[in-house]
């Protein structure tokens, strides 16, 4: 029975609250888009973030967690040797077979290195033609980068062995020399020597750059992959270049190596041997070392971060929109106070008139609370297909957005409740 009459009076609570909000509707409205706009910003830029941020983890665990990235890295101009009484300029840097056979000969938990040489080419398919970057690699670089065949094959030890003339283009590559047809069994040119495409890449997205290489995400040039020991037949260790009348020269052996440590555990470790080979083998610092390991544990940190800088900017909106709502429910409570004492004298008691005015709150809040949702749902989905960044929505947020909504509702709203109850009947109902 006492149950039966507490829901009763609930529901009058509901209804009376309800018409009094509608009863100054414009008034609401405004109160309500503080809570809009708090909630709405919650949820779109936690989505924006954790799109963001799922982008950039995605793009290091493609470089392996279980890998170190070794890269040659081109020393500053001072450090060039010039050869005396020529106009030549050779300059000798980066990572070597030397450095390569030492890492696989002294560190425990390497199980494998990929080396590579990066070549600045034309490619050519009759008339049409390509700026690409010619990689000469070995046979299971696939499998280290996690850089897949999308169609035809890899090259395999034997065209290595062999040093045939074979290559697998980059998809970015397709449509610019291939535009009408599969290029599979066709011939591209790079310089004088022809290759046979064999196979096509699947496509790539930026390069994760880290440390001393890059403040930002590089964007992955147009690659051809041709056997490493047929690269060395074609271009040998010296690249020549002429610049305004003279020649440079720059010899590099190796541009990039990857190494493969067999345990999560022991990357960590094996990075810093490495490390300790490479300053031993090289004078001056003309390489450069990205563990993605360490990366993607950074990249999950700066989403933490991130996650925290936007919900305190969000939580802000939603504190902005509970001091609106405090303010109108105390000019509300002046308003009826003359309602307040005539409840009052017909009975009603301070519980009663706490609870209007909470129902009251609460409906404004909640009310807020679902067209930010849905507002906040929506934005990632015109911003995903009008900029092309990708958003991702997590359960929780919006969950977590509407409850905080609506707990704003309560906690701003008890003062104004307690305010109205405290009031004298009589001195209320002589209010005019």
């Amino acid at each position: 029975m006492i149950r039966t009459l507490s829901l009763a009076r609930l529901r009058r609570a509901v209804r009376l609250g309800v018409k009094s909000l509608w009863l100054h509707r414009l008034r609401s409205l405004l109160t309500v888009l503080g809570i809009v706009f708090g909630v709405c910003s919650v949820i779109a830029m936690l989505a924006i973030g954790e799109g963001a941020s799922f982008e950039a983890q995605e793009r290091i665990k493609s470089l392996g967690s279980q890998n170190i990235i070794l890269r040659s890295v081109k020393p500053p101009e001072e450090q060039k040797v010039s050869d005396k009484g020529s106009q030549s300029i050779v300059l000798q840097y980066g990572l070597t077979y030397k450095d390569v056979k030492a890492i696989r000969a002294t560190i425990p938990g390497v199980t494998v290195v990929l080396p590579s040489r990066n070549i600045r080419e034309y490619a050519w398919n009759i008339s049409r033609r390509v700026d690409c970057e010619v990689v000469g690699t070995v046979p299971w670089y696939p499998e280290m980068r996690n850089h897949r065949v999308a169609e035809g094959r890899f090259f395999t030890d034997l065209d290595m062995d062999s040093q045939t003339s074979v290559c697998v283009l980059g998809a970015e590559m397709v449509p610019g020399l291939f535009p009408m047809d599969s290029p599979l069994g066709k011939h591209v040119r790079v310089g004088a020597n022809y290759y046979q495409v064999i196979g096509i890449m699947e496509p790539r997205g930026a390069e994760p750059q880290s440390g001393e290489t890059a403040a930002t995400d590089k964007p992955i040039a147009q690659r051809m992959f041709i056997p490493l020991e047929t690269a060395r037949m074609r271009y040998g260790e010296v690249l020549m270049r002429r610049r305004a009348g003279a020649f440079e020269a720059e010899r590099v052996q190796l541009h990039e190596a990857t190494v493969k440590v067999a345990s999560l555990e022991e990357v960590l470790g094996v990075a810093e041997a490495v490390k300790t080979i490479l300053e031993r083998n090289h004078k001056r610092k003309d390489y450069a070392i990205d563990v993605p390991l360490e990366m993607l544990k950074q990249a999950e940190h700066t989403k933490r971060i991130f996650n925290i800088v936007l919900g305190s900017i969000a939580a802000i909106s939603l504190l902005v929109g509970g001091i609106g709502i405090m303010n109108i429910m105390l000019a509300s409570v002046t308003e009826r106070t003359r309602e307040i004492g005539i409840r009052r004298a017909l009975g009603a008691r301070r519980r009663d008139i706490i609870t209007q005015f909470l129902v009251e709150t609460v409906l404004l809040a909640g009310a807020g609370g679902v067209i930010g949702v849905l507002l906040g749902v929506s934005i990632p989905y015109i911003v995903t297909q009008t900029a092309g960044m990708k958003t991702i929505i997590t359960l929780w947020s919006p969950v977590l957005a509407f409850s905080i909504s609506a707990l704003v509702g309560v906690v701003f709203g008890i003062y104004p409740a307690l305010r109205a109850a405290q009031m004298d009947p009589v001195e209320a109902l002589r209010h005019e």
